[in-house]
C-alpha cells in the first residue's frame, strides 16, 4: 500500500512540474453501423498544461513530421501515396482553455479547415461505483452528450479535470469513457511528460463557424461528397474558406478526380455511425 502511495505521490508531483503532460488514449471505433465487427483502432494524445489541453491523433502528428521532412528534401513536392498508411478516422482537434471555459472543435471539411466554439454543457451524475483501472482507483459517472449516453470513470490521483475528446467536467482525469452502445471508447495507456504543448500545422487559415453551421456543412459533404468538393474547388461553399498559404488548391486531372471521387463516396457508406449522433 505504501508502494503505490509513492508512485502516485511521485506521479503527481512530476504533473504539477512539468511543462506539459501527455496522455495517450487507445481509441476504439465501430464507425459502421452495417459491420459492427469491424472496429478501428487508433492511438490519441492528450496534451494537458495547467493553462489548457489539445486532443488529436497520433496519425496527425506523424503526418506533420512526414510533411515536413517532404518540404525540406523534396522542395514542397508530396508525394501522397506514403500519406495513404497515416490516414485517421480521428481527423480533428479539440483545444481546451482552462480559464475561460472555452472547448473548440477543428476539423477539415474538403478543401476547408473549420473551427467552432461547442455550446453545449457536459452535465455529469456521479456514481457510487468504483473500479481499478491499471494503477489508478476510479469512480464511475454518467452523462448524455451528442445523441449518446456516456460512462466515464475517473481518477482523483491526477489532478486534471480533463479527459479525452470534449470530455471533461469531472472532478479528476477521465481514465476510460465509453458509450452505452460500445460503438466508441477512450482507454488511458499511457502517460509522458513533455516539453509543451504540439503545436500542430493547421494548412492554411481557419473559418471560425457556429457549431450548427459545421454541421450544415458536414451532412452536405456525407450526403454528396464529389459535389461537395467540385463546389468547393470552384469556391462556391456556403462557408467558404480563404486559399491556403502556398497558393489555391490544385485541381485534379479528370482521372484522379474520378478515383477521389469513388473513393470518397466509398467512405462516406461505411463512415455511418458517428460519435456525435445529433
Amino acid at each position: 500500500m505504501k508502494k503505490i502511495g509513492l508512485i502516485v505521490l511521485g506521479l503527481t508531483s512530476q504533473i504539477i512540474f512539468a511543462q506539459a503532460n501527455r496522455f495517450i488514449y487507445q481509441v476504439t471505433m465501430k464507425i459502421d453501423s452495417t459491420n459492427r465487427s469491424e472496429i478501428k483502432t487508433e492511438n490519441a494524445y492528450l496534451d494537458v498544461t495547467p493553462e489548457k489541453s489539445i486532443f488529436y491523433g497520433e496519425k496527425r502528428l506523424q503526418r506533420d513530421s512526414l510533411f515536413t521532412r517532404m518540404r525540406q528534401t523534396n522542395g514542397g513536392s508530396f508525394d501522397r501515396t506514403q500519406m495513404q498508411n497515416l490516414r485517421s478516422h480521428i481527423d480533428f482537434t479539440i483545444e481546451k482553455d482552462f480559464k475561460t471555459g472555452k472547448n473548440t472543435y477543428n476539423s477539415r471539411i474538403a478543401r476547408d479547415q473549420y473551427s467552432y466554439d461547442e455550446d453545449r454543457t457536459m452535465e455529469w451524475k456521479i456514481l457510487a461505483e468504483t473500479a481499478k483501472i491499471g494503477d489508478y482507483k476510479t469512480q464511475k459517472a454518467q452523462t448524455n452528450f451528442g445523441g449518446r449516453t456516456w460512462f466515464a470513470w475517473f481518477t482523483t490521483d491526477v489532478p486534471f479535470q480533463d479527459g479525452p475528446y470534449k470530455f471533461s467536467g469531472l472532478p479528476g482525469l477521465i481514465v476510460k469513457v465509453e458509450d452505452s452502445k460500445g460503438d466508441y471508447s477512450f482507454d488511458l495507456k499511457e502517460t509522458k511528460k513533455i516539453g509543451a504543448l504540439t503545436n500542430l500545422s493547421q494548412g492554411g487559415n481557419i473559418v471560425k463557424v457556429k457549431r450548427k453551421d459545421y454541421e450544415k456543412q458536414e451532412a452536405l459533404f456525407r450526403k454528396d461528397p464529389a459535389s461537395f468538393m467540385q463546389t468547393s474547388m470552384r469556391g462556391g461553399s456556403a462557408i467558404s474558406a480563404p486559399q491556403t498559404r502556398g497558393g489555391s488548391m490544385r485541381t485534379p486531372d479528370p482521372a484522379q478526380r474520378k478515383q477521389m471521387e469513388d473513393r470518397m463516396k466509398e467512405e462516406m457508406k461505411k463512415n455511418n455511425n458517428p460519435i456525435e449522433l445529433k
